[in-house]
């Protein structure tokens, strides 16, 4: 464990990590793991028993006592216990930030498999903010279809009302639904959340700060409503590296569908195909990287860091 400078957060190796699972037992099999596993990553079995088992017992540790907090404050306020009264049951919300390409997406069906293994909390539900994404006629209209994925780009105000309404207990919340097929909202369809045990909320931009509005005052951010928040970091030149992998991949696979917005770079040259991703990188996913995401890192409860092999290899959690 580190011993440095004074710092907010308790950072660790992989290996002082990976000790704090206690033996708490791998519900997954390497087949499972295959199945979750985004398109690049390298996870393996290794991975998740050293990594993400012992983030599920933290996690499961965290519920447990926003629990006894409950019930404390409701004793409090006269009520009955934590299950009723002023301050009855809520999900317990989980932020997942991080870049394009940095694996996110995998931490976070990861994360949704091994939390609803735990008996405590069954229903575990996972939203990505792509749904929240302006339709791309939308985008067009107001310019923005170059910065796909910038904060302007998401109805952040339904968002953050969907995240709200769920946090408030509500019996059914919806969510648009994205399709990274055809690069835009599905019409007409829609993703039904009925009052999860966990909610897990993954997305570029899920840490940012509230904006102040038109008449000067502060907002509430979409991290007000979260009981926990991890940030999957690598160094910017390795996503780059694994951006224009994954691009290349998707060229010779799902661009290869005849509904693929993407379609046209499938057949092309390939030194044409890799040189419309390497400007896709360069001019809108490492600038929102540098500009928007990273800069949250630190408001991260947990920072998972990762090496230029994809594996994990320090993680730091804040200190209470």
């Amino acid at each position: 464990m580190s011993t440095h400078s004074p710092s907010p957060y308790v950072d660790l190796s992989r290996a002082e990590w990976s000790a704090l699972r206690d033996r708490t037992p791998l519900p997954l099999s390497a087949a499972e793991v295959e199945r979750l596993r985004g398109l690049g990553d390298v996870i393996d079995l290794d991975e998740v028993r050293d990594v993400y088992l012992p983030l599920s017992r933290l996690l499961n540790l965290y519920v447990g006592a926003t629990h006894g907090l409950r019930h404390a404050v409701n004793t409090f306020l006269g009520g009955p216990g934590e299950t009723a009264g002023p301050q009855a049951g809520t999900p317990f919300v989980i932020g997942l930030a991080g870049s394009v390409a940095v694996g996110k997406s995998t931490v976070a069906r990861l994360l949704q498999a091994l939390l609803a293994r735990w008996p405590e909390h069954p229903r575990v539900e996972l939203v990505t903010t792509d749904g929240f994404l302006l339709p791309n006629a939308e985008l067009e209209a107001r310019g923005l279809m170059s910065r796909k994925g910038f904060p302007e780009s998401y109805d952040r105000r339904a968002l953050t009302r969907f995240v709200a309404d769920v946090k408030s207990g509500k019996g059914e919340v919806t969510a648009p639904v994205y399709s990274h097929l055809t690069y835009d909202i599905v019409p007409g369809e829609r993703l039904k959340v009925q009052r999860p045990d966990i909610l897990i909320v993954e997305g570029l931009n899920v840490l940012q700060p509230a904006l102040p509005g038109r008449d000067g005052r502060t907002r509430v951010a979409l991290a007000d409503f979260f009981d926990f928040s991890v940030y999957v970091d690598a160094r910017i030149e390795d996503v780059a590296r694994w951006y224009m992998e994954r691009f290349r991949k998707l060229r010779e696979t799902a661009f290869q569908n005849p509904l693929s917005y993407f379609r046209r770079y499938a057949g092309v040259p390939e030194a044409e195909a890799m040189a419309y991703g390497e400007r896709n990188w360069r001019t809108i996913n490492e600038p929102n990287l540098r500009q928007n995401i990273a800069p949250t890192r630190g408001r991260a409860t947990l920072i998972i860091r990762k090496g230029p092999d994809h594996k994990v290899q320090r993680l730091s959690l804040r200190k209470l």
